[in-house]
């Protein structure tokens, strides 16, 4: 099996599949020289269970206990759920450790991809029975939606910080034109991630003028101290369109899509986790089977997948198409005065019809006809 792209998905595609069958060749085929690129993946305890947790327990990651903050204008809130997060350094050095060393495949550009292997720039082919396309999704003019826009920074503060719990969301802040939070983790009694995002309109990246809002939020925490790591980035978020279009756009025959390229996706929070593993751990499932019989399987995960996470796309366009910007941090303060088990639920995509329902109760924080034209609406084209 080669698996195309050593990201979150790929890396945890290759190590389900050689946990299952420990005797499949494999290749792990990654363009840049780690696995997982530059980025911290986090979690709620609840998103996984049995074998996506043992999964994940695979790897060196950040556990608190005593559950997590959010934080809106005039409203702050403690839940219960724990919270985890892994940095892509400990992803990385636990896929070296794990796999087969001949299964490490980094600094290797793809050049071409086929049913029956891959072709590297380096003119080397890899054969193979089975094909599992990880790369990097790309937007198109098939999906509609908006983006999420971020910047991160890890710092090793002079004295302690003082935050005793990870604050996921902190939405008391100026908005500057969409849903800005801040996002904040102690990984140390010194060290903090501290996270600046937005759902904005457009997919537009100023790292140095996120970064300068950074150390003005840490200055006003009292946070004070070296940057040891930083992060940047652009998530798509996917507000409606036509699926299987997009997926044609990008697939090969007889090549399986997986992870964000495939649309194994949150579609309102870009969130990843759990659905990698799950995908992975399926995968490991059928791993004996031809190329051909994967990609079909994973067409049909993937069609159940988009029917299944529908209501998050009619979320996202009244974020996107019913919210003026300056307000939108409105919709995500009504949804966390709902209970926690409901939280936990709507984070792991697993939103019940009782969920749904409760969620859009009550009074409502965007104008009513708004809503309606939204829901009614298709939304702005995802294209970059």
């Amino acid at each position: 099996m080669v698996i195309a792209g050593g990201g979150l998905a790929g890396g945890l595609i290759a190590l389900a599949v050689h946990r299952a069958q420990p005797r499949l060749s494999l290749a792990l085929v990654e363009a840049g020289e780690t696995f997982g690129g530059n980025h911290r993946w986090s979690w709620f305890e609840g998103d996984l269970a049995g074998e996506a947790a043992t999964l994940l327990g695979c790897f060196a990651h950040t556990s608190w206990s005593g559950g997590h903050a959010v934080r809106f204008p005039g409203f702050e809130r403690r839940l219960a759920a724990d919270y985890r997060s892994l940095a892509s350094r400990d992803f990385d050095a636990a896929l070296r450790r794990l796999l087969p060393q001949e299964a490490i495949r980094t600094g290797s550009r793809i050049s071409a991809i086929d049913a029956g292997g891959v072709t590297l720039e380096s003119g080397e082919r890899i054969a193979a029975r089975s094909v599992i396309d990880c790369r990097d999704f790309s937007p198109s003019h098939h999906l509609r939606g908006g983006w999420q826009v971020f910047a991160g920074q890890a710092i090793r503060c002079t004295a302690p910080h003082g935050l005793a719990a990870p604050l996921i969301m902190d939405a008391d802040l100026p908005q500057h034109g969409a849903y800005r939070f801040v996002y904040a983790l102690p990984l140390s009694e010194t060290e903090v991630f501290v996270e600046d995002t937005y759902y904005a309109d457009s997919p537009v990246l100023d790292r140095a003028l996120l970064e300068d809002r950074i150390a003005a939020y840490c200055a006003a925490q009292g946070w004070a101290g070296e940057v040891v790591e930083r992060e940047a980035g652009v998530l798509s978020v996917v507000t409606g369109g036509d699926a299987a279009a997009h997926r044609a756009l990008f697939a090969t025959p007889g090549v399986a899509l997986a992870g964000g390229r495939g649309l194994f996706t949150h579609p309102l929070t870009s969130y990843t986790l759990p659905f990698a593993a799950e995908t992975a751990l399926a995968i490991a499932r059928v791993a004996t089977l031809e190329g051909p019989e994967i990609a079909a399987m994973l067409d049909t995960r993937a069609a159940e997948h988009w029917r299944a996470t529908g209501f998050y796309r009619d979320l996202g366009r009244m974020l996107f198409q019913a919210a003026e910007p300056e307000q939108r941090w409105r919709i995500f303060a009504h949804f966390y005065r709902l209970p926690d088990p409901l939280i936990a639920r709507f984070y792991a995509g697993r939103a019940t019809a009782l969920d749904k329902l409760r969620v859009l109760t009550g009074k409502p924080p965007v104008p009513i006809g708004r809503a309606v034209s939204a829901l009614l609406g298709k939304g702005a084209p995802l294209v970059q």
